[in-house]
């Protein structure tokens, strides 16, 4: 089946798609992408594959085509798995994809295939259980297990739960990627739309020593007169 889903995907080349990710994803030397591989195929085009699929392929072939070089294979490969995981009527189902999401976390390499998973698979499966993996991907060291982990809890956000993503951008503070920053950013704008006060309490402890990048994330849908004070460093405590 994996002969065939690669067909598929390679019918749906784009050419100038082809030439243009590589940039996008920064898959040049020396990027957070480098050596990464593209064959321009959009992304609406590798759902509309996941879906026809899915429901067919073994775990055992999924994990052979999230090994792929080729991004589009990763990225129609997690978009299985969530299906499979969301269709999943059986713990132990379920117990079985996170952990071969979990071994496989060096091929979810880039932010937008860590994006379209996280939260859907390892957040999910862990709400309502041990966090403590979230906390294993934060201290790796790795940044796309640690994305992983921030990412993972917009899963939680979504149900009202924001302690373990404040408690991640606190420990993330520090961080010298900006894919990082970008996510707990983005995170935190998520809390702010569901509950304003606890973002700005969190903002106003942290964000003079946050990097601007995730400040500005986190600060996008303020008032403009609040944003400028914010950027300017006038919210006092």
């Amino acid at each position: 089946m994996i002969t065939e889903i690669k067909g598929e995907l390679q019918k749906r080349i784009n050419p100038e798609k082809a030439e243009f990710l590589p940039r996008f994803f920064q898959a040049q030397p020396g990027g957070y992408g480098e050596g990464d591989v593209f064959w321009g195929v959009v992304v609406p085009e590798q759902r509309r594959i996941a879906r026809r699929f899915y429901r067919g392929i073994s775990l055992q072939e999924l994990e052979a085509l999230l090994q792929d070089p080729v991004h589009e294979c990763r990225f129609t490969a997690l978009a299985m798995l969530v299906l499979k995981f969301e269709k999943a009527r059986e713990e132990g189902e379920r117990r079985k994809i996170v952990e071969l999401y979990l071994a496989n976390a060096d091929y979810v390499n880039n932010w937008d295939l860590v994006d379209a998973s996280a939260d859907k698979m390892l957040g999910a499966y862990i709400y309502n259980k041990d966090r403590g993996v979230l906390w294993e991907l934060a201290h790796s060291g790795h940044l796309w297990r640690e994305r992983i982990a921030v990412m993972a809890t917009f899963y939680f956000i979504r149900q009202g739960d924001f302690a373990e993503t404040l408690k991640l951008a606190e420990f993330f503070l520090g961080h010298e990627h900006d894919l990082i920053h970008k996510a707990v950013g983005w995170m935190l704008r998520e809390i702010g739309k569901r509950d304003f006060e606890t973002e700005y309490a969190f903002l106003k402890k942290h964000y003079q020593k946050m990097p601007r990048t995730m400040l500005r994330y986190a600060i996008e849908k303020f008032d403009p007169e609040l944003r400028r004070r914010f950027l300017a460093g006038l919210v006092r405590l």
